[in-house]
């Protein structure tokens, strides 16, 4: 590594890409790099709030929080793949319809362009809000809890009973990782009762889901590959997670 900004730069990227790595891991991706300087290197990254130190090594920031990332980071990343994931997903906002609609990025640029059309929409996502109070027609439902001031989005016992007592014609909903012995994730335990709440009271579900979270795994399980009935996701998906759809019967778009 030419200089310590960079050095630290890459160990940041190898832990977003891993979710979590050993540090026997990180000394065996930078040989030429002592001991000492990479607990030093962990340690300055923790206090920056990039990484997350844990015993023995350290966690991405985003796997640590779920789909609760910091909200100013998850709308600069992946936009072109999110907007077009929205774009597919619209087709499938029918009028006078009961929608549930997830927290996270990619449902906030979809709500974001939610046509102004009668529908009756419940969210606990303030991005989502935000978005759709500018429409005339929704009537939009915001659910009860505790505030995440990261993402910007509410979870907890309220916002789950206030689920179980709707029926959903379609609930659309985000992800943070998946993987085939896990399925889809989160890392948030409440958030992940949240959504599998409001995955069984919806007659279709839809996950929406940009490719760089296949093949990464967080802490909470939300459901299987086969409790999705659609999968919307960009080109970059990999034939192995196609064919995990085949197998499971999933329309993947």
């Amino acid at each position: 590594m030419d200089t310590m900004e960079q050095r630290r730069n890459a160990i940041v990227d190898f832990i977003n890409e891993k979710g979590n790595i050993t540090f026997a891991q990180l000394e065996k991706t930078f040989p030429d790099v002592s001991q000492m300087t990479l607990r030093t290197d962990l340690k300055a990254l923790d206090e920056a709030k990039k990484i997350v130190r844990v015993h023995g090594g350290a966690k991405s920031v985003e796997l640590v929080l779920g789909t609760d990332d910091y909200i100013g980071r998850r709308v600069v990343r992946n936009v072109e793949e999110k907007e077009s994931i929205a774009r597919k997903a619209l087709p499938f906002i029918k009028p006078n319809t009961t929608v549930y609609l997830d927290s996270g990025s990619t449902t906030a640029a979809l709500a974001r362009i939610w046509p102004d059309q009668p529908n009756f929409i419940f969210t606990g996502s303030m991005d989502c809000v935000m978005e759709l109070s500018k429409l005339a027609h929704p009537t939009v439902f915001v659910l009860g809890g505790e505030l995440n001031k990261y993402s910007m989005s509410v979870c907890g016992v309220r916002a789950i009973d206030s689920v179980k007592a709707v029926n959903f014609d379609l609930a659309v909903m985000g992800v943070t990782s998946y993987s085939k012995d896990v399925g889809f994730s989160c890392g948030v335990l409440m958030e992940s009762y949240l959504k599998q709440a409001a995955m069984r009271q919806a007659e279709e579900k839809i996950i929406l889901m940009d490719s760089s979270k296949i093949d990464k795994k967080s802490t909470f399980h939300i459901c299987g590959l086969e409790e999705a009935d659609i999968l919307i996701s960009d080109r970059n998906v990999p034939q192995s997670f196609r064919e995990a759809c085949d197998g499971a019967r999933a329309r993947l778009l």
